[in-house]
């Protein structure tokens, strides 16, 4: 996944830039296919949406609502069940012109939590609103509530079922399979944008809300920066915050892949914790990193897919172009 080198003078064609992630884990044979599917299908979606002049904030809530309506991942109507066997949602939004951010936790009977999160940016003075307070704010700006059994899938029953044993090591089992959803764009004004999704931790405890929503954790986006979406297990991400500490690192001169990589190598030593990113800078530089076995991927830049899902994978074709 090597990052692209030009001049400065090469910097405008770089623009606009799509990158999106479908979870950091151990994804398994038969759901394999459908991740790299999911990803290069939500990645094409955000594209499209910039190449008609839509900004990184449209972008970015295109991809993940795409991954959110999609099965394969624990987001939205694949998202995994806490020990009561119900859903509850995280998910954040950030914008890098006016480090505005909009977020919502542990919500219930909402398709699209992404979009939710956006009115919360876009319609209060808020950042952040959670489980009930954030259902009753969906209510107000004419949200549909959808029945929670229409979010929940059979592979995701079966696991609910099978990590309510006493022996049962559901951290363990949630590095992949399925995976948090997230994405991060830069349009063709050079504004950057984050947005990420989950629906949290397998067998979780009701109310446990992890890294997506928190600022700085789940994602973050600064136009003097560049803007990153995290994955993995969220007490370790909030403990590093990730998505700022990678930042951080562009700060002091480091390209997107190898302050992703430092951010990353710093969790896995400080807290012994696997996880995955997707960064951009403003200049369209962007890096899919990840410290754990897979996580699947995909990029569109300049009329061109990448997409990968194991480490040092990266395949490329026209973005027009059918898998």
């Amino acid at each position: 996944m090597c990052q692209s080198r030009v001049n400065s003078l090469e910097v405008p064609d770089m623009l606009p830039v799509v990158v999106v992630h479908g979870g950091a884990g151990h994804i398994p044979k038969e759901r394999s296919e459908k991740s790299t599917e999911g990803v290069c299908s939500a990645v094409r979606a955000g594209y499209a949406v910039l190449k008609r002049g839509g900004s990184s904030m449209d972008a970015v809530v295109e991809a993940v609502a795409q991954l959110e309506n999609n099965p394969a991942f624990n987001a939205g109507c694949g998202s995994v069940l806490n020990m009561k066997g119900e859903v509850e949602m995280d998910t954040i939004v950030m914008d890098g012109k006016t480090l505005g951010s909009g977020a919502v936790s542990a919500v219930r009977n909402i398709a699209n939590p992404v979009c939710l999160a956006r009115l919360v940016m876009d319609k209060t003075s808020h950042t952040c609103l959670t489980a009930e307070g954030a259902n009753k704010f969906a209510q107000s700006m004419g949200v549909p509530e959808v029945p929670m059994e229409s979010l929940i899938t059979e592979y995701a029953r079966m696991r609910w079922r099978k990590n309510l044993a006493a022996d049962a090591k559901p951290v363990e089992c949630q590095m992949g399979k399925m995976g948090t959803v997230g994405a991060v764009a830069v349009d063709s004004e050079g504004n950057v944008a984050c947005a990420t999704s989950t629906g949290g931790m397998l067998n979780k405890m009701e109310g446990r809300v992890g890294d997506t929503p928190c600022i700085g954790s789940g994602g973050y986006a600064d136009n003097q920066t560049g803007a990153v979406s995290t994955t993995g297990h969220g007490e370790a991400i909030m403990k590093v915050t990730l998505a700022r500490l990678i930042l951080f690192h562009m700060e002091q001169g480091q390209s997107a892949e190898a302050a992703s990589d430092l951010g990353l190598a710093y969790m896995k030593s400080r807290v012994e914790a696997l996880g995955g990113v997707v960064t951009v800078d403003p200049q369209g530089h962007w890096a899919a990193r990840f410290s754990s076995k897979q996580m699947s991927w995909a990029a569109a830049q300049k009329d061109t897919l990448h997409y990968g899902l194991y480490t040092g994978e990266h395949f490329t074709q026209s973005i027009d172009e059918p898998l």
